[in-house]
């Protein structure tokens, strides 16, 4: 397979980011490259880097493929949100909390669509466990193999995952991944709920 990263991995310039709370929201577009494998040697998990080629987050699950618990780092080893599986009787749910633990309110709640006449939406995510329209992301699944985009209640696309391809046209493997955020959105959020897709297809 070709070479999905340059050779530097150094650690990410703060030259393009806007002022804000949240060191990943930046005021232009970012486009990663998703690696569905973990940096850690017998590990499952995936790794992500930006435009540059900078790590930029990572994640490690020393258990078993598809465990119920997952965490999101940065290139440190941080822990930027803990994931859960609630088991529920027919479809679970993903609960994400801020930094390590599982304690407190999550961050964001990640429920399986188990309506089929909802079409191509895949999931559907409150911020803050909140249950009004405006915390609401729908991710929808595209016609390609692993591929959806992420909306927010207006309908508009804050972020889209693809199958990588190289400057020449051609598909990497299936485990190679393009995700666009658009500017204003946190990324690791983003990358969070891409981790929570990679639990439901089984790729993590």
């Amino acid at each position: 397979m070709g070479k999905i990263h340059p050779e530097n991995i150094s650690s990410p310039s703060s030259s393009s980011h806007s002022p804000s709370s949240s060191p990943y929201v930046t005021s232009i577009r970012e486009t990663f490259t998703i690696w569905m494998k973990s940096l850690v040697f017998h590990g499952n998990g995936c790794t992500v880097f930006n435009s540059k080629g900078e790590l930029v987050f990572r994640v490690d699950n020393y258990q078993e493929r598809c465990s119920s618990e997952v965490f999101l780092m940065d290139l440190n080893g941080q822990v930027l949100f803990s994931i859960k599986k609630e088991k529920l009787r027919v479809f679970g749910r993903w609960n994400g909390y801020l930094c390590g633990g599982f304690k407190g309110r999550p961050w964001f709640q990640v429920r399986k669509n188990c309506t089929f006449s909802r079409g191509n939406v895949i999931c559907n995510v409150n911020l803050g466990y909140e249950k009004s329209i405006e915390s609401c992301y729908k991710i929808q699944k595209l016609d390609r193999k692993s591929s959806f985009k992420v909306t927010n209640s207006a309908g508009e696309v804050v972020a889209e995952l693809k199958q990588k391809q190289s400057t020449r046209g051609f598909a990497y493997g299936d485990d190679v991944l393009t995700l666009e955020v658009e500017p204003h959105v946190d990324q690791s959020l983003i990358v969070a709920l891409v981790t929570v897709c990679g639990l439901i297809s089984r790729k993590l």
